[in-house]
Parts: C-alpha cells; structure tokens; sequence
C-alpha cells in the first residue's frame, strides 16, 4: 500500500520561497502519476500542479504558472514543488497524491477524483 507524506511547509514571507517535497513509501513511484492539491480556509481543494509517470509532461494551475516548478526523483521516490515568488494567497494546506498507471506514460491527471493515494498535507503560511 502506498503511503505519501508531505513535508517543507512552514511561514514564509511574501516572494519568498519553499521546497514542499512528498515522500513515498510502500511502493516506488515508478509507475504513478503525481499531483499537487491545496486547500486555503473556507475554501475548496485545488489543483496546484502534476507531474506525468514518465516526468515528461506537466501541468500548472494558472495562479502558479512561471513560479511552482514540479518534478520528480524517482530514485529517492519523492515528487518536489518548488514554490518561488509566494503571495499570501499561496497559502494552505498543500496535498500530494498519486494514482498508478502501470506504465511511463506522459499522461497528465489534473482532476482529484483521479488520484487513489493522499498524503496528510503540510501547511503553507505566506505572511509578513
């Protein structure tokens, strides 16, 4: 059974920046497609960003495009968001999940419904 668990949450000010990495365990990563999900106070869980099993492909919110870089080390079985230039409307409850494909594709999931696995999510604070 696959386990995620988030970690690299934590205040930061305005342009500042952070590293939210997931970390897998029960099953390597190999074959799973990833995404990152958040959701701030009062609101609904979004889409933040996903990465493709292969890693060739990937897919960014609008809110986030040109400063969250995703990416994937398979060999350490952990799935990055590198997060630059926060707004204090960055700030929630960050989620990794993953769905298994079987295969390296570079197919892309960006609906939640499609992902089976979730992690317990890290907090991420944008304030000065």
């Amino acid at each position: 059974q696959l386990q995620l668990v988030e970690s690299g949450g934590g205040l930061v000010q305005p342009g500042g920046s952070l590293r939210l990495s997931c970390a897998a365990s029960g099953s390597t990563l190999d074959y799973y497609a990833i995404g990152w999900f958040r959701q701030a106070p009062g609101k609904e869980r979004e889409g933040v960003s996903c990465i493709s099993s292969s890693g060739g492909s990937t897919n960014y919110a609008d809110s986030v495009k040109g400063r969250f870089t995703i990416s994937r080390d398979n060999a350490k079985n952990t799935v990055y968001l590198q997060m630059n230039s926060l707004k204090p409307e960055d700030g929630a409850i960050y989620y990794c999940a993953a769905t298994y494909i079987g295969v390296s594709s570079s197919y892309t999931y960006t609906d939640e419904s499609e992902y089976d696995y979730w992690g317990q999510g890290t907090q991420v604070t944008v304030s000065s």
